[in-house]
Formats: structure tokens, sequence, C-alpha cells
């Protein structure tokens, strides 16, 4: 498990970045899970919070909530623990 992005302020910059989203909730979410989690990300959980970010406002906001699950095509460990992570934040 590498922490290769944590020592590049530049990919920290860039992931807050992307993680600023168009729905007020999912900004406010994504920056308490950022400021909790961001130094113990490994590089597999900014992959997959990375894709969970490429999904549209409403969907990502209905899984943080858990009004919906990941969809077959990415429920992963993975992608369930930064899921959780969010869940949590």
């Amino acid at each position: 498990m590498s922490h290769e992005h944590q020592a590049d302020p530049l990919k920290r910059q860039r992931l807050r970045w992307r993680a600023r989203r168009g729905l007020l909730e999912n900004d406010l979410v994504l920056a308490r899970f950022l400021d909790c989690n961001e130094t113990s990300l490994s590089d597999d959980d900014v992959a997959a919070l990375t894709q969970l970010l490429e999904m549209p406002d409403n969907d990502l906001m209905d899984l943080i909530l858990a009004r919906k699950s990941l969809g077959p095509d990415c429920d992963t460990p993975q992608m369930r623990r930064v899921v959780a992570l969010l869940q949590a934040a």
C-alpha cells in the first residue's frame, strides 16, 4: 500500500479540486472526508475515490446517504471501503 500521492502537495491539491462538486451537500461531505482521511488514503483508495468522483452528483449523494448501493461494475472491496469512509464522514 503506497502513500506516494501524500508526499506530493500538488497531487493532494488536485484530489481536493476534483472533489469539488456542484451539489453543496456533496462538497461538504467530501471536504470533511478529506480533512479526516487525506493523509491516510492509499493509492488504491485515491483510485476508488477518483472513480466515485466521476459519478453524477445525485448518484454520489445517494451512495453517501446509503439510498443506493454500488453497481455491479464498480462493486469492489476498495470501492466499498471508500464509500463506507464517506458515509462515516
